[in-house]
């Protein structure tokens, strides 16, 4: 039992990539063919309970989805419009974003410390990011900066006009923690 709900943990949080055989095998700990078993064994306990979700498996990749017969309670949901307020993540994302453009997501998340795509995808979905090359290094990665609607939103005309960044750099050059909490603290 607690191998399924671990593979249903991973899976999850594998999202729409979703995992191969080997690479569930990998993260359990077994063997593949067990993995295979436990992806079989979960799709059936997914079935049995009613759930909203069910385990896709095309080619070898295996991935949570929601079940089709729910399409309409998502159209709905797509139609209410948006929460306008952006969450901690997506907010300090975007002014890493606004601040470091062109930046990548590695760049991005060596910065916060902690993955940041579902917080770019909100942002990208809400059109103030989007992709604006790629960096020529090894992968290519992308490269991500604000939009017009940024700048509307936001009240500005260019980002010569975003307020400037306080420094907290300790005599290093690397940011004194202590010096950013203190600053925060008189705030």
């Amino acid at each position: 039992m607690e191998l399924i709900a671990a593979l249903e943990a991973v899976l999850f949080a594998a999202g729409t990539d979703g995992m191969t055989t080997r690479e569930i095998a990998q993260a359990l700990d077994v063997p593949e063919a067990q993995a295979r078993d436990l992806c079989h064994l979960l799709a059936a306990r997914l079935e049995e309970r009613g759930s909203g979700l069910t385990l896709l498996h095309t080619g070898d990749a295996w991935q949570l989805v929601t079940r089709p017969e729910f399409a309409p309670y998502f159209r709905r949901m797509a139609e209410q419009p948006s929460r306008t307020s952006l969450s901690q993540a997506a907010l300090e994302v975007l002014a890493i974003i606004s601040y470091k453009q062109p930046i990548t997501r590695a760049e991005i998340e060596e910065i916060r410390g902690v993955q940041s795509d579902r917080a770019i995808a909100t942002l990208i979905h809400r059109g103030l990011v989007q992709e604006v090359g790629r960096q020529d290094a090894p992968g290519r990665p992308i490269l991500y900066g604000t939009t017009m609607e940024f700048l509307r939103q936001f009240g500005l005309r260019s980002l010569e006009e975003l307020p400037p960044l306080p420094d907290f750099a300790g005599q290093d050059g690397r940011a004194d923690l202590f010096a950013i909490s203190t600053e925060l603290a008189r705030d």
